[in-house]
């Protein structure tokens, strides 16, 4: 099994599955950590800013228009959107999402792939396990839900130990997550802009989407569980 992240939940379900000692190894930090290989630019900016930003940034990291750029949204209406704005303002794009027929994903990922259509919107359905080479840039026009996320999605450009760039959008929406996304920024030695800092460096608690955050969280080393039959009888 390979991950870019391993939380404790995934890690307690893979040990329900490896039997009966299974080894761990783990490749530079054991914390949440970003390929080193990967520039990250992180821009604070308002929501309604965003469009004319992504086009200024394309007009600067895809102006051969032959190079492969993969910008991810997070919501499939989203992703239709910024496909049809880009479309009109003449760009080759295709996209990736939710709503789209595997026939249709599949066809756009192999033009992405193919460099016939080297720019490429997608959600997250292609933040983890897209393995194409020679992705140079990524942009992170909407922050994910999680920061986990957002150590997966940049990681489809610097591989195979080439070098890569990721900005990313950081609106007031995404304040919750700005702690986490500094402690990753600084494990990797990225600079950290002020404007994230002023939403401040606090790693809120992780909460259960069931008890909230007055949960006891299961730990790595905790026994597998036990199944209990009971009895068919009434009388028992």
């Amino acid at each position: 099994m390979f991950s870019a992240t391993w939380p404790v939940a995934v890690h307690q379900l893979a040990k329900e599955f490896m039997d009966p000692n299974p080894i761990k190894v783990v490749v530079g930090s054991q914390d949440l950590a970003a390929n080193h290989d990967v520039m990250q630019i992180v821009e604070v900016l308002e929501d309604r800013t965003r469009d004319m930003r992504l086009v200024s940034l394309l007009d600067k990291y895809h102006q051969s228009r032959r190079n492969r750029v993969l910008v991810f949204v997070l919501y499939k209406k989203e992703a239709v959107r910024v496909e049809s704005m880009l479309q009109r303002r003449g760009w080759n794009v295709v996209a990736v999402h939710g709503d789209k027929s595997q026939h249709d994903r599949t066809k756009a990922v192999t033009l992405f792939k193919d460099g016939k259509c080297p720019l490429l919107i997608a959600t997250d359905v292609a933040a983890r396990g897209l393995d194409i080479p020679d992705v140079e840039v990524v942009i992170n026009y909407s922050f994910p839900l999680t920061t986990e996320d957002y150590v997966h999605r940049i990681g489809r450009t610097g591989r195979a130990g080439k070098k890569g760039v990721a900005h990313t959008f950081f609106t007031q929406a995404d304040k919750a997550r700005s702690g986490e996304l500094v402690n990753v920024l600084r494990e990797a030695g990225q600079v950290v802009p002020d404007d994230l800092l002023k939403f401040g460096t606090h790693v809120k608690k992780k909460e259960s989407k069931l008890y909230g955050a007055h949960f006891k969280e299961i730990t790595a080393n905790a026994p597998k569980s036990t199944k209990i039959t009971f009895a068919d009888s009434d009388d028992e």
